[in-house]
């Protein structure tokens, strides 16, 4: 009876605990929104009423739009370029059985894990020194590399969850490494392949320090958003920008996380199949 009191006494902590964890932490996102509707330049308490007029303000900004374009140019082609990269590291992390491959591997996961102050300068000085300098394609590689991490561990643990006996099985019927990983391996992780670039893409759109280091005379959206929070006019505006993005964001989150848990079931189901024709090899 003491047992039980003492774990229903700890379960009760652990959810409060819990509880007070994410309304700190998400506690400061909700307001965003909830202030982009307030009829006021200030964000403070009470509300002044309801407005859309914040919202009106972000068409027809040519400063907010030139952003944008750049935001979501450098993220298709860096969300493209780290998912490609992630895609052959973790394949070969895998089925390349070389301490070499390991060793690409483990560095490839590294950046996550640097601060991104130090990311920033290290990459500036890479630029300068290679005679790009602060420009377009700066920021592209730059968020290739903080985008790898996310792009190696969802490929790693997707072909990780393809059974191995599917590969071994083409390799049985005469296919070669080439052949099986194009048309077995890919096609058999191509859920876990949109959703890293879609993560790619979320990592690119909204990073903030490896741009302030690295860009030129043409900032991305971030970029913008800080140059305005200088003016205290421009407050609502931005928060209602930072609610659209948060909208944004939640949905393709939403629909990376659902894309990498698809399909997880397809390579159980062939898995008899494969197993059953390389008995029949054999």
């Amino acid at each position: 009876m003491s047992a039980r009191a003492d774990t229903n006494s700890d379960g009760r902590w652990l959810g409060l605990y819990v509880l007070a964890y994410l309304v700190f932490l998400y506690l400061p996102v909700l307001l965003i929104p909830l202030f982009s509707f307030n009829n006021s330049i200030q964000a403070a308490f009470p509300l002044q009423g309801f407005t859309l007029e914040w919202y009106r303000t972000l068409y027809g900004n040519p400063a907010l739009s030139g952003a944008l374009a750049n935001s979501l140019v450098i993220g298709v082609i860096a969300a493209s370029g780290a998912t490609l990269c992630g895609i052959t590291v973790s394949y070969m992390d895998l089925y390349g059985r070389s301490p070499l491959a390991a060793t690409i591997s483990a560095i490839a996961r590294l950046p996550i894990l640097i601060p991104g102050v130090i990311v920033g300068i290290s990459l500036l000085i890479l630029v300068n020194l290679i005679g790009l300098g602060p420009s377009r394609v700066s920021i592209v590689l730059g968020h290739i590399l903080v985008a790898l991490p996310t792009t190696v561990v969802v490929m790693r643990s997707r072909f990780a969850a393809v059974p191995k006996t599917i590969r071994e099985a083409a390799l049985d019927l005469g296919a070669s490494d080439w052949t099986t990983f194009r048309r077995v391996m890919l096609p058999l992780s191509a859920p876990a392949v949109l959703s890293a670039f879609m993560l790619s893409f979320l990592i690119s759109f909204d990073e903030f320090i490896v741009v302030f280091f690295l860009a030129g005379t043409e900032p991305t959206l971030p970029l913008y958003i800080w140059s305005q929070l200088r003016f205290p006019r421009s407050l609502p505006t931005v928060m209602a920008l930072g609610t659209v993005i948060l909208t944004v964001s939640f949905i393709i989150a939403g629909a990376a996380e659902i894309l990498r848990h698809r399909g997880l079931g397809a390579p159980a189901a062939i898995q008899p199949e494969a197993q059953q024709r390389r008995g029949e090899r054999e």
